[in-house]
């Protein structure tokens, strides 16, 4: 781990999502492309560089976190990957641009939303709990966190790892044990700790466009991170 990696809690990055729209007009649907695009190269990158005829399975919460995973599902299988998505939750509460993702999904015929068999995936995405969780996953979401920690597989988490706190680090129960995630616009503090390195795994960071002007108005200073390429490794 780099000491000197800027991070954010959750309510930090809740106020760069805000500032995005709201000052900025970046909106959300251009830092859940940016976060797909960038996942679905992550996935590539862990499979060896080769996405043709590989079985990823995208595990999707009805938030915005799943809204990437919907994304990301969409790239991978334009790119020849065999995708299977599975959307845990009520489909009436997927939030309006997830909901914009769904429906692209559908169009394509992806949204099937039958039950994936995680033993015969080559990797497992994990897009079901974003940076605002507290407390502990329960119901239909706990119960995949549990299938995705015992099918044997890879697993990629966007953002961080469902059920983890993302400004403690403390682990709920349960909470996925990735082999990589992907995080986005800056680390968030709780992937940074030590007790939470076995749940991070290998940390990448992903460019969504954030300016540095605007870490600038939340107190952050943050230097050119970007520079040679969108996505960066924070730690192995």
């Amino acid at each position: 781990m780099t000491p000197s990696w800027p991070s954010l809690t959750a309510a930090q990055m809740a106020e760069v999502d805000r500032l995005m729209i709201e000052e900025y007009g970046i909106l959300l649907i251009q830092m859940m492309e940016n976060a797909g695009r960038n996942l679905a190269e992550m996935a590539r990158r862990m499979l060896g560089e080769q996405l043709t005829g590989r079985h990823i399975v995208v595990l999707c919460g009805a938030g915005n976190n799943g809204g990437g995973g919907m994304a990301a599902a969409r790239h991978l299988h334009n790119r020849s990957a065999v995708v299977r998505i599975k959307f845990v939750g009520d489909p009436a509460r997927l939030t309006d641009v997830s909901a914009h993702q769904w429906r692209i999904l559908q169009a394509m015929g992806l949204a099937n939303n039958d039950e994936p068999d995680l033993a015969r995936a080559d990797l497992i995405v994990d897009a079901l709990i974003g940076y605002g969780l507290t407390g502990n996953a329960h119901g239909p979401v706990a119960e995949w966190i549990v299938r995705a920690d015992t099918a044997n597989c890879v697993i990629l988490s966007l953002d961080t790892p469902s059920g983890l706190d993302a400004t403690t680090g403390v682990p709920g129960n349960p909470c996925i044990q990735a082999s990589a995630t992907l995080t986005l616009a800056l680390p968030k503090a709780g992937l940074l700790q030590l007790n939470a390195r076995q749940f991070v795994g290998d940390l990448y960071l992903a460019d969504i466009s954030v300016p540095p002007e605007l870490y600038r108005q939340i107190g952050v200073e943050v230097g050119p991170l970007f520079t040679n390429a969108t996505i960066i490794q924070v730690h192995r």
